[in-house]
């Protein structure tokens, strides 16, 4: 008798627990400027992607995710690094123009991407978000503002 209430217990317990974790809004990352707001939509965005470019039943899901990652390229364009202020300022406007090259080159691969997926090119899409996997590196280390340790 006595398992029985102690198994209902913590079966009630845990039901309890798991409902107060599921009904808790997700929260939302937060960043310190515009321009990581829009990084942070592409890199989810391009993290959802990866994991499903390979499966063809997920392919409208998949184009969504590029629609994704355009529209936060393209307001990205409109925003500079934060990192602009550490360059001098004779090659703040060569590095600014450098960096708008990265973004507009992404949004070129990503289309190439979306165009071997409306042609249901699953394990080509796959192979080309290596590539844009690799650009989004390069671009972070070159453009991105190393942060700064807490003393």
């Amino acid at each position: 008798m006595k398992i029985r209430l102690l198994l209902a217990t913590l079966t009630c317990a845990l039901v309890a627990v798991t409902n107060v974790h599921a009904q808790a809004p997700a929260q939302k990352r937060q960043f310190e400027t515009p321009l990581g707001d829009q990084m942070a939509k592409m890199s989810d965005a391009l993290k959802a992607l990866k994991g499903q470019a390979a499966d063809a039943s997920k392919n409208a899901d998949s184009l969504k995710l590029i629609g994704t990652i355009r529209d936060a390229a393209n307001a990205s364009m409109k925003l500079d690094p934060a990192k602009k202020a550490d360059i001098p300022a004779a090659d703040q406007a060569k590095f600014v123009e450098s960096y708008h090259e990265g973004l507009k080159n992404l949004v070129a691969q990503v289309g190439k991407v979306e165009a071997a997926l409306k042609a249901n090119d699953n394990a080509g899409a796959a192979k080309l978000l290596d590539e844009v996997d690799a650009a989004q590196k390069a671009g972070h280390k070159e453009y991105k503002q190393k942060k700064q340790k807490k003393a």
